[in-house]
């Protein structure tokens, strides 16, 4: 674990630029000219440095083919489609507290509301 405590997996959760690429990289963007494009606000340095660190991780693989202009596509891992399977679990978690808070706050209050003030 790092110094934080967190492991790399909890870091790469945590990223937003992370969470993009792989999210991009599912949806069948992959070629980093095409990444950078479906990304929005993502610099080429921050891709170039969240695709090494997925690939380290054994999120990501890398094909490089011996061509002019070389030719470089990622793809996710089996150990990257779980990690999105997880993603995928943790919006659906986000949205259902979500709609619970927006029904919380739409709940009448007061009289008649199932709610009663507490004995003295």
């Amino acid at each position: 674990m790092g110094e934080t405590g967190r492991g790399p997996l909890v870091e790469v959760v945590g990223c937003k630029w992370s969470v993009e690429v792989l999210c991009a990289v599912r949806r069948g963007v992959r070629r980093p000219g095409a990444l950078e494009w479906a990304i929005p606000g993502i610099s080429t340095k921050v891709l170039n440095e969240r695709l090494s660190k997925l690939c380290r991780l054994g999120l990501l693989s890398r094909t490089a083919w011996p061509e002019v202009p070389p030719r470089v596509e990622y793809d996710l891992t089996e150990a990257g489609m779980r990690l999105c399977a997880i993603l995928d679990d943790l919006a659906a978690l986000e949205a259902e507290l979500a709609a619970d808070a927006g029904a919380a706050q739409e709940a009448p209050t007061g009289a008649g509301s199932g709610t009663r003030e507490p004995s003295p």
